[in-house]
């Protein structure tokens, strides 16, 4: 059956057969990402779990095996705030796998107080884009070799408040929590269409889009409130994810959809369909205009080659790279 990309009752019952597909997905230790994995693992695919703490992994894959001992599911370390990280899981994934058809881009940090990459990266920035980034440039071979492989970069909704601070992008004059993770998020998007352009004009069937979770109860607001040693915002962050918050399991539906969904288009951007895209069923949302912003993808794009040292020669440059503001 074709959904339309409006329509409000998609779910888990609505995802094709996965057999035979390989999946990665970075951050599958807990909250959407094992939710994701935990399903596409139900479908069929071989899943791997790409995550920066070991001993988390290994208990994701276990609480998967017990629920489902015939899933296909494996994990190797990754973390994204090291380069030379990236590399090796990089380098294992392309042994490993051969073809990769969903690359989920989901491992994230959000809101930390200021500090900094193995590489020297403010650590939102390059965690959530610089990593996923390197990771995605090093594999994509893989991902071309697919018969109709997907890169889902998962964003935010805090995308909306973000601007590129260009003089200062690393924070190092002046850093605040939450500005630098709403750039990091329209960082995601700046990406995600610009890696789309690039794929188009290589002529790959291979397509780029985005999604986002909306309000979802996972780990990802209590590690930030306890980072920050801020009791009142860890009990801000309880009464949400009991007043408002929907599950990880629905949290994870747009990105599912996103990679899933027989119909959906490169640069597309998916998330929750209820007030203010918090909670509901996925369809295709809307992204700032700043994301649009030809110029801005570009300039993001050539300072991430410079800094990571990834330059992604498996496709071609757009014919025009600026053509539109």
């Amino acid at each position: 059956m074709l959904w339309s990309h409006s329509s409000p009752t998609w779910s888990i019952e609505n995802m094709p057969d996965l057999s035979n597909r390989q999946v990665v997905i970075t951050g599958a230790n807990s909250g959407i990402g094992f939710e994701a994995a935990r399903i596409c693992a139900d479908r069929g695919a071989r899943v791997v779990l790409a995550c920066r703490n070991e001993q988390k992994a290994q208990s994701a894959l276990d609480r998967i095996l017990s629920a489902n001992p015939s899933a296909k599911v494996e994990s190797t370390p990754l973390n994204l705030a090291s380069l030379t990280s990236i590399r090796h899981c990089a380098d294992h994934l392309n042994g490993r796998l051969g073809h990769i058809d969903l690359l989920f881009n989901n491992a994230g940090v959000m809101a930390l107080p200021e500090s900094r990459t193995e590489d020297g990266f403010e650590m939102q920035i390059g965690t959530n884009h610089f990593g996923h980034f390197a990771l995605t440039g090093q594999v994509l071979e893989a991902v071309l070799a697919a018969p109709a492989g997907r890169i889902i970069n998962i964003t935010s909704n805090a995308h909306k408040m973000g601007q590129m601070n260009w003089q200062d992008l690393h924070g190092s004059k002046h850093y605040r929590p939450w500005p630098a993770y709403a750039q990091s998020k329209l960082a995601n998007l700046l990406f995600t269409y610009a890696l789309q352009r690039r794929l188009a004009a290589a002529d790959q069937s291979v397509i780029a889009v985005a999604a986002h979770p909306g309000y979802s109860a996972t780990n990802l607001p209590f590690t930030t409130a306890q980072m920050n040693q801020s009791s009142f915002q860890e009990a801000l962050v309880k009464l949400g994810n009991w007043v408002i918050a929907q599950d990880a399991t629905e949290g994870a539906l747009p990105m599912l959809r996103a990679a899933t969904d027989p119909n959906s288009q490169g640069g597309e951007y998916w998330g929750p369909r209820g007030l203010f895209e918090m909670t509901g069923a996925p369809i295709e949302v809307s992204s700032t205009s700043r994301a649009h912003s030809r110029k801005d993808q570009d300039r993001l794009w050539e300072i991430s080659v410079e800094q990571t040292g990834v330059d992604f020669s498996a496709i071609s440059p757009p014919s025009s790279p600026s053509a539109q503001p």
